[in-house]
């Protein structure tokens, strides 16, 4: 890691935004580096394969990745990271919040369901601060548009804005695509 790259770096856009290149290239190319993926691979959903191809052919050959589809496989990777390790790169949050309100049957607004989910919030923010490796992470942000017409529409626009929030209280950078373009919020 550079001396003047940021610790931890939260890169936030809307769909299409450009978020996921844009973080790729916030590292530099001769850093190591482990992406994080967070996506749950469905044989089933072809669009969805083709995405996540088109994600690991723009990667370089020379990082290694770490999935962490499960809401505890990215704390506890957070939580492993040391000083001098490879830059963690984890795209994206979004995937993990829909993966995490998927595994605690919160969809219908349980409210155990729920505090289950906010337990892992809290706990990968609390992670992301203390993470000992430089991190960059990328979430979309869902904010901008019109209200969800589903319950589960708004469930999970409500609850990544918070996620977001609390991520970005404990990153040195936050940065917003729009368009493909960045804005340093922070």
């Amino acid at each position: 890691m550079s001396a003047s790259a940021p610790a931890r770096t939260l890169v936030l856009g809307g769909a299409r935004s450009g978020k996921s290149a844009h973080a790729e290239g916030l590292v530099g190319a001769d850093e190591s580096v482990s992406y994080v993926a967070t996506s749950r691979h469905d044989p089933a959903d072809a669009e969805w394969t083709e995405r996540i191809a088109a994600h690991v052919a723009r990667r370089p050959a020379s990082w290694t990745t770490v999935e962490a589809s499960a809401p505890e496989s990215l704390i506890t990777t957070l939580r492993g990271a040391s000083a001098g390790g490879p830059t963690l790169l984890v795209d994206d949050l979004a995937t993990w919040l829909t993966g995490a309100l998927d595994d605690a049957g919160a969809w219908e607004r349980d409210p155990a369901a729920l505090r289950e989910v906010d337990a892992h919030c809290t706990a990968l923010a609390d992670a992301t601060a203390a993470c000992a490796a430089r991190l960059v992470l990328v979430s979309a942000e869902v904010g901008l548009g019109i209200v969800p017409a589903t319950r589960s529409g708004r469930l999970f626009r409500d609850r990544l804005g918070e996620l977001n929030a609390l991520l970005a209280e404990r990153c040195d950078e936050v940065l917003l695509l729009v368009a493909g373009v960045p804005l340093r919020l922070r």
